[in-house]
């Protein structure tokens, strides 16, 4: 009896380090985009940035999500590349992220992916008639993935996945996933950073300088939001059969954040009915953040490229590389 009551009292205890979700408040107004401020249904204030070209209307608008512990500045370098081609680009801080109220508490997947509906129609209204785009890199592309997998896809003509975060807990170790569940559940506020990881994300050296010096880039991460990202990317690759819509999806040969493993099983997982519709670009000297490396022109033309036509062949020819050939361990 007494070891029943102890195992009751642990798992009260463990109930009340329970992860922490910062889920959205009730709606009180409709989503409105005003001074590069995207408010949001439950009046959440997320920044964004415009990168506008010339020509009006542009050839074609992206709306870009940025990575775990980012925020909507990432896309500065290709927006502007992309902004001298006539495409226009939109960049806001995901909530939770950047200059957001609750910065380095997780919201949920949900919530991230209702703001992207929401914002992705507030675009539509703003270039009526114009293609529309989405671009996501790492987290981004999970959660464009999961707002693609419930039945509820934002209206957009076609779909960029860089490195999308999809190490989903099918294809990680026991003891990872123990560990994670063990510390978003008793110390679910305690930080920890990446450093001394031996991990290069990016041979960008300035660039990754740059961060480090940015007080909005989130250094120090709460566990219970780890745990969070990893709930979404587990979603991302369960979503993977029913991503059917038109995308190019790049990834780096040298990406030390996101594993070939699961990257290959997201592939794999693709439906086969819209393979046609799907092309997959791999990058020999491509890093995890492929879209600030050394060689990030490349893929940026490769972009620039398949969103004025889909069907033309990539300049770079990373499409011309076989999955069998570049997820090989």
């Amino acid at each position: 009896m007494k070891g029943a009551g102890a195992a009751i009292i642990g798992l009260l205890l463990l109930a009340a380090c329970a992860p922490r979700v910062e889920r959205p408040g009730p709606a009180v107004a409709d989503p409105a985009l005003r001074d590069y401020v995207f408010h949001a249904a439950d009046g959440a204030t997320l920044p964004y940035r415009v990168w506008m070209p010339d020509r009006d209307p542009p050839r074609a608008v992206v709306v870009a999500l940025h990575g775990f512990n980012d925020y909507g500045n990432f896309f500065a370098e290709p927006g502007n590349y992309l902004r001298e081609r006539g495409i226009a680009s939109y960049a806001y801080d995901q909530r939770g992220f950047g200059a957001t109220a609750r910065a380095g508490l997780w919201p949920g997947s949900a919530a991230l992916a209702d703001d992207l509906r929401a914002f992705v129609r507030l675009a539509r209204a703003r270039h009526p008639g114009t293609p529309l785009y989405l671009l996501g890199e790492s987290m981004g592309g999970a959660v464009i993935l999961t707002a693609f997998a419930n039945g509820r896809a934002p209206a957009a003509d076609g779909v960029i996945l860089s490195a999308p975060a999809v190490w989903g807990r099918v294809t990680m170790p026991w003891y990872q996933q123990a560990a994670l569940w063990l510390g978003a559940h008793t110390l679910p506020a305690a930080r920890v950073s990446g450093r001394g990881l031996d991990i290069t994300p990016s041979d960008n050296i300035e660039m990754l300088r740059a961060l480090g010096r940015d007080p909005l880039v989130i250094k120090d991460t709460r566990i219970d939001a780890i745990h969070g990202l990893v709930d979404l990317m587990d979603e991302a690759l369960d979503g993977a059969p029913r991503f059917e819509t038109r995308a190019l999806i790049l990834y780096g040969r040298k990406d030390e954040i996101v594993p070939k493993a699961p990257t290959r099983m997201m592939l794999e997982r693709l439906p086969e009915r819209a393979r046609a519709r799907q092309r997959v670009a791999f990058y020999d000297e491509g890093y995890h953040m492929l879209l600030r490396d050394l060689q990030a022109e490349v893929p940026w033309r490769d972009i620039a490229t398949w969103i004025e036509d889909a069907a033309q062949p990539l300049p770079s020819g990373a499409d011309r590389i076989s999955a069998d050939v570049a997820l090989r361990e």
